[in-house]
């Protein structure tokens, strides 16, 4: 090395060193964050949080630090909240100081804080998720006739596992197609075929998106993402996945414009076509083009990769306890049987089963970081002073594997909602999808969805894995915002 590049790379290092001096600084003076460990210069506390699964490394930190303690990302500080308590401090006792959406840069650089899901704008939030909502709403969400929807789905999920003529395959691209379905009929008004191309080629990058998210190319991305654009890695994918959904969004919203009726909307694309025609003339409105397709995306993907990952970990669970399987099964038997399709009305009379659904949802622990938030204005939190703008972790792991909460915390078991009657136990520790105001917007969505698609499933097949039921890993493939279960091989046989 030149000494000309020896003192360029000494300058530099300087540098970064300094910004982030003065990054620490500026939140100090400016704030009082709670403790945690001392950040290094650039890297911030990188050496405590990596290794590829940051929850376990965060709950390894409150150990020492206490349910709210603050790391290091790189420069910037991120304040990190468990426990039940503590949590439904943030989500629900102070909502309004911490409703803002945190940065979340492996997606923000493609969404541009448009879209309900994760703007950082709390008034564009309101006013598009108020709407967002009511379209959901009147086009069957929480109604029967999107239960019958739902029904004929499973109807079509059958058919399509039996044409497998019990070959072993990975189930995860058909469960994603099921949940895809019923979410793409509301937002742009149709369904497709099981070998649609096309709609399998999206499912896909959707799929890659949210496992580089998930992975620890994603994670190193929140911690540098001034540099990781610059840096070869399987992250790079995300580029062009991203575009091409956004491509996909934009071409059917195009579509929807082409062959709009006013007066007979069909869809979440049609409604929101109307509103932007009546507002118009106000320039300061969120009906525009950027909200409508970045909301479709976000509504879409959210919907397909929270029920298609579950189906997908609920039945590598079932194989691997098969006296679970069992017990589902002579309960669909006795209250079901075999002539009908499941409906949301069973649930009532099979306590057992109920708790299977919510045990896989706690277990799975699908989204255990939480989804970042943001406070909205200077905060007094716990005896500490947040400033205004604070990236804020609830670790919602912290709350589904919490010992005061569930019995069988770190173990798959239904017992954990059932009382000592046998009958289904509810728990206010449970929160898969986040609680409070900007809770999930499909969850009533994506229950209804697990409980029927599971069911029928169990109902009409025998599910056979292609290795011993002892060789089955249930641990994730990655964990990281999401927990995303390793790839598998199964057959569905009819019963």
């Amino acid at each position: 090395m030149h000494y000309s590049e020896d003192v360029t790379l000494l300058l530099t290092l300087i540098f970064c060193g300094l910004l982030c001096f003065l990054s620490f600084k500026l939140f100090w003076r400016n704030g009082k964050l709670p403790p945690g460990p001392t950040p290094l210069p650039v890297i911030g506390n990188i050496l405590q949080l990596g290794g590829g699964n940051m929850t376990t490394s965060l709950l390894k930190l409150r150990e020492k630090y206490g349910d709210v303690f603050t790391v290091y990302m790189g420069s910037r500080p991120i304040v990190v909240v468990t426990g039940y308590k503590a949590i439904k401090e943030v989500y629900v006792d102070q909502a309004e100081d911490f409703l803002a959406r945190g940065d979340f840069f492996t997606l923000d650089a493609f969404y541009k804080n448009y879209g309900v899901v994760f703007t950082s704008d709390v008034d564009r939030w309101r006013e598009l998720r108020r709407f967002s909502l009511t379209v959901m709403r009147d086009f069957g969400m929480g109604k029967k006739r999107l239960e019958d929807q739902i029904q004929e789905e499973a109807q079509c999920l059958v058919t399509e596992l039996k044409k497998t003529k019990e070959s072993y395959f990975d189930p995860r691209l058909m469960f994603n197609t099921v949940s895809s379905n019923v979410i793409h009929s509301i937002i742009f008004g149709n369904r497709h075929n099981y070998d649609d191309v096309e709609h399998l080629n999206m499912l896909n990058c959707m799929y890659e998106c949210f496992f580089i998210v998930c992975s620890i190319w994603g994670q190193l991305t929140e911690m540098f993402p001034g540099i990781m654009p610059f840096i070869p890695g399987y992250h790079q994918k995300m580029t062009s996945n991203m575009e091409e959904l956004m491509s996909y969004a934009r071409e059917k919203v195009e579509k929807s414009r082409k062959t709009l009726d006013p007066n007979n909307p069909r869809d979440y694309v049609d409604v929101f076509l109307i509103k932007m025609e009546k507002v118009k003339s106000n320039t300061k409105n969120e009906f525009n083009l950027e909200n409508l397709v970045n909301s479709t995306i976000q509504i879409f993907m959210a919907g397909v990769e929270t029920t298609g990952s579950t189906l997908t970990y609920a039945v590598l669970l079932l194989m691997k306890y098969p006296e679970v399987l069992e017990k589902v099964h002579k309960e669909i038997e006795h209250v079901i049987g075999h002539e009908r399709c499941p409906k949301v009305e069973d649930r009532k009379q099979m306590p057992f089963t109920e708790a299977v659904v919510h045990e896989i949802q706690r277990f799975i622990d699908l989204l255990p970081l939480g989804v970042p938030r943001k406070t909205t204005r200077d905060v007094e939190f716990r005896g500490y002073l947040l400033p205004k703008n604070t990236n804020v972790y609830p670790i919602l792991s912290s709350v589904l594997k919490n010992p005061d909460y569930f019995l069988y915390p770190n173990e798959f078991n239904p017992q954990n909602f059932l009382d000592e009657n046998g009958e289904f136990k509810r728990n206010d520790a449970f929160i898969p999808l986040s609680l409070g105001k900007r809770n999930c917007l499909g969850e009533a969505l994506v229950r209804m969805e697990i409980f029927i698609f599971l069911t029928v499933i169990v109902q009409n097949f025998r599910l056979q894995s292609e290795v011993p039921r002892e060789d089955l890993d249930i641990t994730p493939n990655v964990s990281g915002f999401g927990n995303i279960p390793k790839l598998f091989k199964m057959s569905f046989i009819p019963l």
